[in-house]
């Protein structure tokens, strides 16, 4: 095995370093119910917002770091890691820095990221072919594009299955190479900005100053992201509002990612994940791949 890939799975277990244990839980006065809840073992924090029964088995942290030695295989040897955990391991593996500047270039461009998805909730662990773009530290996937994602069956064990898991990742590959066609398309697609921001949220609420409030602030925010990024890559400023629909996409969900308002306080990671499961984010995402 080497170096880089040991330094993974010491970053994983690091990161990892607990487990998430299933226990009974009972009613007044000690009385016994069928169902069962997710805690962690070294903080005896409560997992998730719901129960589960006697048949559901937690995976372990052995079974992370043996998918984040599989993920390891698709940048060769020079990868680095993020690890974050709520309610569910999550885990972005990347080509370093070095390596991915000297393969995808340093201008304005988007670089691949394996985002893995371990959730505590009983469905299959995902694997999805993403992008991180520097210009906007937008970290994204596209879930409209076929060969990205990938979806492992929670079976025990899964370092036992590392040829499978292996073969698996593999399969995005290929994603990365779509993934890029696809981005290509958007760039070359041209959309009028205040047209595209109200087809994904609408118009304000008549007679209302809180909607109006909003939507004016919201408008702002993005129309300043677009006009911030187009600045920092040297291209010319905005003629008759119009941008490419990859511009309109990246600004509603780099406003979703890094500006919109979120309870609790998300900061992080946590915000790159409702980003992900942002409806509107979605919506802009099959409105720039239709125009």
């Amino acid at each position: 095995m080497n170096t880089n890939i040991e330094n993974m799975i010491d970053t994983g277990r690091a990161a990892f370093n607990f487990e998430v244990v299933k226990m009974p839980l009972s009613g007044s006065d000690n009385m016994y119910t069928p169902w069962y809840g997710l805690f962690r073992d070294d903080t005896c924090e409560y997992i998730g917002s719901g129960s589960v029964t006697e048949r559901y088995h937690p995976h372990t942290s052995d079974d992370v770091v043996a998918l984040v030695e599989a993920a390891s295989n698709i940048f060769e040897d020079a990868v680095e890691l993020k690890c974050h955990f709520r309610d569910g391991h999550y885990v972005s593996v990347a080509p370093t820095n070095d390596y991915r500047k000297s393969v995808y270039g340093t201008e304005d461009n988007v670089f691949p990221r394996v985002m893995i998805s371990a959730g505590l909730d009983g469905r299959a662990f995902q694997a999805t072919m993403g992008y991180h773009r520097d210009l906007c530290d937008n970290l994204a996937m596209l879930t409209t594009v076929s060969g990205t994602s990938v979806s492992i069956r929670h079976t025990r064990s899964l370092r036992s299955k590392m040829n499978d898991l292996i073969a698996t990742f593999g399969k995005l590959n290929d994603g990365w190479t779509n993934l890029t066609n696809v981005i290509d398309e958007m760039e070359s697609r041209e959309v009028v900005l205040s047209d595209f921001m109200t087809a994904i949220y609408g118009e304000p609420e008549e007679d209302s100053q809180r909607s109006e409030t909003i939507h004016r602030n919201r408008t702002e925010a993005i129309v300043r992201r677009v006009m911030r990024e187009r600045w920092q890559s040297g291209r010319p400023a905005i003629q008759d509002f119009k941008v490419s629909a990859w511009e309109a996409y990246n600004a509603i969900q780099g406003y979703s990612q890094h500006e919109a308002s979120r309870r609790g306080g998300a900061s992080g990671f946590d915000r790159v994940l409702l980003a992900s499961r942002d409806q509107h984010v979605q919506k802009a995402e099959r409105l720039a791949l239709a125009v």
